[in-house]
């Protein structure tokens, strides 16, 4: 599969970007482990031409990371332009435009997935944007507004008319937000269309390796996109790389491997930000592994990890964590 020039294999596996959790150390993390692409937190387009720090620090990408892209999202056209030209500057192998989001402060004013529900704008900014850089653009977006709107099959035709090199669809509606099952049908149906010509990728609840090869296989995507099962578990990528290329798990990581990879986060986040904002970004991750999930009477052990205030404490919890509940589990 190629999004431009940028040639990402058979059967690539995409880890998809998510505020708070896809900083650079954790996208070098998955690309360790066999995501074919990474990409960056959400940067918004007037935050960049405004100049706002936090912003701009999120355009920061090196090359052991390659293929990134750096992901923008906002609701005038002018200013789309305008960022993806910034954004162009930090040397991203792909641009891509988030019309999929559908939190409230996105969506709700017209960005994100808001922009289902004013498609010639969306069009208006993929068009500029397109036009403005000479990098690949890529568009990830939903099935459509709500349940009487899924207009992704149409809607597909008209963004790669636009001139978009790839197109990632989330299968839910933004009225759906993350709940009930992602709905692959509609992500088949645009991939077979034989009016389509650039890459799909489909994303929505690839949380097993046996999930991601289905996927494949029923619905002849050219990619999936990993989101919220790599969250604490960027192992996942791992495993879905193997499943897809030998038909079978390879021997999975020991409880010990699992518990330095969340260590290396931990060491890695605070290194990058501070003890206190370091912590509080690997919260997170802690919450979500499913290192954790299941264990029988571990709700204090939990909230007293989600409340460590410093790095030494954290780690003594983590350890007491492994010799005690993990004990045996290999």
């Amino acid at each position: 599969m190629k999004i431009g020039n940028v040639d990402l294999g058979e059967r690539p596996v995409l880890l998809a970007p998510m505020e708070d959790v896809t900083d650079t150390s954790f996208r070098l993390m998955c690309k360790e482990f066999g995501a074919d692409m990474v990409y960056t937190e959400f940067v918004s387009a007037d935050a960049l031409v405004r100049s706002i720090e936090s912003t701009q620090r999120k355009l920061h990408i090196v090359d052991a990371e390659r293929p990134v892209a750096i992901q923008i999202y906002g609701r005038f056209p002018e200013s789309m332009v305008e960022a993806a030209r910034l954004c162009e500057e930090a040397q991203p192998d792909v641009i891509d435009i988030n019309f999929g989001c559908p939190v409230k402060k996105v969506a709700g004013k017209g960005a994100g997935a808001g922009m289902l529900r004013d498609v010639p704008k969306m069009l208006a900014i993929t068009r500029g944007v397109v036009n403005a850089v000479k990098v690949p653009v890529t568009v990830k977006t939903r099935l459509g507004w709500d349940q009487d709107s899924k207009i992704i099959v149409e809607l597909a035709e008209q963004l790669q008319d636009c001139g978009i090199a790839a197109l990632t669809i989330h299968g839910r509606t933004r009225s759906q937000m993350y709940t009930g099952e992602a709905d692959w049908t509609l992500i088949g149906e645009v991939k077979n269309n034989p009016r389509m010509h650039i890459p799909i990728i489909g994303n929505g609840d690839i949380t097993t390796a046996e999930r991601a090869a289905e996927c494949f296989d029923r619905y002849g995507v050219d990619g999936v996109m990993v989101g919220r099962a790599a969250i604490g578990a960027p192992w996942i990528f791992r495993d879905i790389k193997g499943y897809v290329r030998d038909g079978v798990l390879p021997a999975p990581l020991t409880v010990h491997e699992r518990m330095e990879v969340i260590r290396r986060q931990l060491r890695e986040s605070v290194a990058r930000l501070d003890e206190r904002r370091g912590i509080t970004h690997i919260r997170r991750h802690l919450a979500a592994t499913p290192l954790f999930k299941g264990l029988p009477s571990f709700r204090e052990t939990r909230i007293e990890m989600l409340r460590a205030e410093t790095v030494p404490d954290l780690l003594a919890i983590l350890e007491r964590i492994e010799n005690t509940f993990l004990a045996g589990m290999e």
